[in-house]
């Protein structure tokens, strides 16, 4: 299938090849930062770059919306598409009835709509993710896109699953607390220990022990420990007395631990 992009980021970084790899032909890739486009090019068989939203002439019929939801109406309202044209986002929280609205308001011509979304985190400059392994959420406003983007998505992953949008933001939610929020809690440690001399490295083993048993249970709560897990208030004030100084830490501390000991009723 003939594929445009439209954004250049951290996932259009992955799943473009990632569709090459599956036997399509990625056309054109269009950046705000045309240095953004010329990168990702580099990396594909014969795609080119695109200069500007009107892709009326072009031979693709799969455009993938790949840009921050706060960029997705502002792209719409300028993005011109040729007939028969697919367009879907790849948000996790932005709704399919928004872009199907968008393009109904924007678009002079019909364009069928669809959500393919990769739960999974993405960093540009990255080796090329294995897409076999990664769920992909599908929704589309018709049967027929529907059936396109799952036998895409099935081309990339072995899982795929038709999910609501509203089912799509539970996930996402979910993720940014299993994902964004574990590893900003790590980036926390590591600034502690490094700034009182003690290498990050330390902290290794607990924190692959920790993923491990929480992947290895069916509700990670059962394998929680900790000192707000066990109700010792004394280690608890301990801590904080060393976050003094660091009120925004002690006030992260403060809500990690209350979470807990409410969980368990303490």
């Amino acid at each position: 299938m003939e594929v445009s992009f439209i954004g250049a980021g951290n996932l259009a970084w992955h799943l473009a090849p990632a569709l090459e790899n599956a036997g399509h032909h990625i056309n054109e890739v269009y950046s705000r930062q045309l240095a953004h486009s010329r990168q990702l090019v580099s990396n594909l068989y014969d795609a080119r770059t695109h200069s500007d939203l009107n892709f009326a002439d072009s031979p693709a019929r799969l455009f993938v919306l790949a840009v921050p939801d706060d960029s997705l109406e502002p792209v719409c309202s300028r993005l011109v598409l040729p007939e028969d044209a697919t367009l879907v986002h790849t948000s996790g929280n932005q709704s399919l009835t928004a872009l199907e609205n968008w393009m109904t308001i924007y678009s002079d011509v019909p364009v069928r709509t669809g959500v393919f979304y990769g739960l999974q985190t993405f960093t540009k400059g990255q080796p090329f993710m294995d897409f076999r392994g990664i769920p992909l959420c599908i929704e589309a406003t018709s049967k027929t896109t529907e059936d396109l983007l799952v036998k895409v998505g099935q081309e990339l992953s072995d899982i795929v699953y038709l999910i609501t949008s509203a089912e799509r933001q539970t996930l996402h939610v979910s993720a940014v607390f299993a994902c964004n929020f574990t590893n900003h809690l790590l980036a926390i440690a590591h600034d502690l220990t490094t700034t009182n001399g003690l290498e990050f490295e330390l902290l290794q083993p607990i924190i692959r022990e920790t993923i491990r048993k929480g992947l290895a249970v069916k509700n990670p709560a059962d394998v929680q420990t900790g000192p707000a897990r066990r109700g010792d208030l004394t280690t608890i004030e301990s801590h904080l007395r060393q976050l003094e100084m660091q009120p925004r830490l002690a006030e992260i501390y403060q809500i990690m631990t209350t979470s807990i000991r409410q969980h368990y009723n303490h």
